[in-house]
């Protein structure tokens, strides 16, 4: 099997620098919490490229793919650049996934718009700019886009989402194909749906069927089991409309190894998986050969990203646990709370002691729940230390919060030694810029 970067749990160029100290994309990680401080975001673009250009070769033998990025995954103008320039669209879920995209210069066209409960403000701003697809999730959004459009006098490109009754193995919050789910058409409502385009909503066209199945996929079967739904019900519909339709997208939702144990397949493998499932339905189900989606997010992001830490308290429980506390936790991660998330962490200041202890992270938030990792060996630790957290490019920085009123972390990209500032920290008047007090408190 050919390793793909989403195979690995660090960004590929971390090492220790000739101080002891890691380094990531060139750069000294104690230098760049000296100059931006913790807790740090911290992205490695030749990773984020490596595993661009991974995806691009996996699906070589099968030229009419589009690869959308899943911009919930983490979404910033600057990311936004690069992957327009490593040639993947996006797929958006919200109006200001929309609009920064936008700001970042991407080409609209190679933009789809997908979600369960799209306001009217989102579709017309989608509208307005241009979005090349949009991902009808239930009938409300049928009629409502629908009118839309005939009031901005356009045509609207669609999909629609279907709920295929496929469960992966995988946290059930990330599920989303099985059928007892919010997204999505029923199987059995599609027919009433095309009817509806057909005959009356005559300001949208449908170009094709969308499904997504979960997140953090380690199976490759339940890719052959969506691929085959989604092309009988292509052959379906043009025997029982005369309708050709001719783009599935099967969503994302590929794994990545977050600790020593996960084993995710490679993009090379999935891409092998879907090209081969799919030229077999081809023929199987009598259809021409679909433009295929993909929106892979984790797999994109995940590994490229860290978030560097300062530790400062530490308690012993007698007889039990040693907590040692970060400057950051269930605010800037909060994945580790909703979703018994593990991840793997190493000190990234260099430690002269060859001594080891088992230890707990924990955040500083006002929360119990609120641990990074349980029970991992690291290197007798210190106040000060800096704590890296690998695989934290994905869902961290796209879940934080201000709560306690904290601010939110800074960004960095880094790449042959630079790095640059892509997320400023919040400061603590951006936390009160939008308060009001009424005139009648003063």
């Amino acid at each position: 099997m050919t390793t793909s970067t989403n195979q690995y749990q660090k960004p590929l160029t971390v090492k220790r620098n000739s101080d002891g100290n890691l380094e990531i994309g060139g750069c000294d990680a104690v230098e760049l919490v000296e100059k931006f401080g913790t807790p740090l975001y911290v992205l490695d673009e030749k990773t984020i490229r490596s595993v661009c250009l991974d995806y691009k070769k996996s699906f070589e033998k099968y030229p009419n793919t589009q690869i959308m990025y899943a911009s919930k995954a983490l979404c910033t103008c600057a990311l936004a650049s690069i992957l327009q320039e490593e040639g993947l669209g996006f797929d958006v879920v919200s109006g200001g996934e929309i609009y920064t995209v936008y700001k970042a210069g991407v080409d609209m066209r190679k933009v789809l718009f997908n979600g369960n409960n799209k306001s009217v403000d989102e579709l017309n701003l989608a509208l307005e700019l241009g979005v090349g697809r949009i991902s009808v999730d239930n009938f409300y959004e049928l009629a409502l886009l629908n009118t839309l459009a005939q009031g901005q006098d356009k045509t609207v490109d669609i999909l629609l989402r279907i709920t295929p009754g496929i469960e992966c193995h995988t946290h059930q919050y990330i599920q989303t194909g099985h059928l007892d789910s919010k997204f999505g058409f029923d199987l059995i409502q599609i027919d009433e749906a095309v009817d509806l385009i057909l005959n009356e909503y005559t300001n949208l066209k449908l170009h094709g069927l969308h499904a997504h199945i979960g997140s953090q996929i380690f199976e490759t079967r339940i890719y052959k089991d969506e691929i085959d739904i989604l092309c009988k019900e292509i052959a379906r519909l043009d025997e029982k409309f005369g309708l050709k339709l001719d783009e599935i997208n099967i969503g994302g939702g590929l794994g990545v190894k977050y600790i020593d144990s996960d084993v995710p397949p490679s993009t090379f493998e999935i891409g092998q998986v879907i090209i081969d499932k799919l030229n077999e339905c081809v023929e199987k189900y009598n259809i021409d050969s679909p433009k295929i989606f993909l929106e892979p997010g984790r797999s994109i992001i995940s590994t490229s990203g860290v978030t560097l830490y300062t530790i400062g308290s530490s308690k012993q429980v007698p007889n039990g646990k040693k907590y040692v506390s970060v400057d950051g936790g269930m605010a800037d991660n909060p994945r580790p709370s909703l979703y018994q998330a593990e991840y793997y962490a190493e000190i990234a200041n260099n430690k002269e002691t060859t001594e080891k202890e088992e230890v707990t992270i924990s955040g500083r938030f006002c929360e119990s729940g609120d641990i990074l990792i349980n029970n991992i060996e690291l290197p007798k630790i210190d106040e000060g230390d800096i704590l890296c957290v690998y695989n934290t490019g994905a869902y961290n920085y796209s879940m934080a919060s201000n709560y306690n009123k904290v601010c939110k972390p800074a960004m960095v990209l880094v790449n042959d030694s630079c790095a640059d500032l892509i997320v400023k920290r919040e400061s603590l008047e951006d936390l009160v810029v939008h308060d009001v007090i009424p005139d009648r408190l003063k």
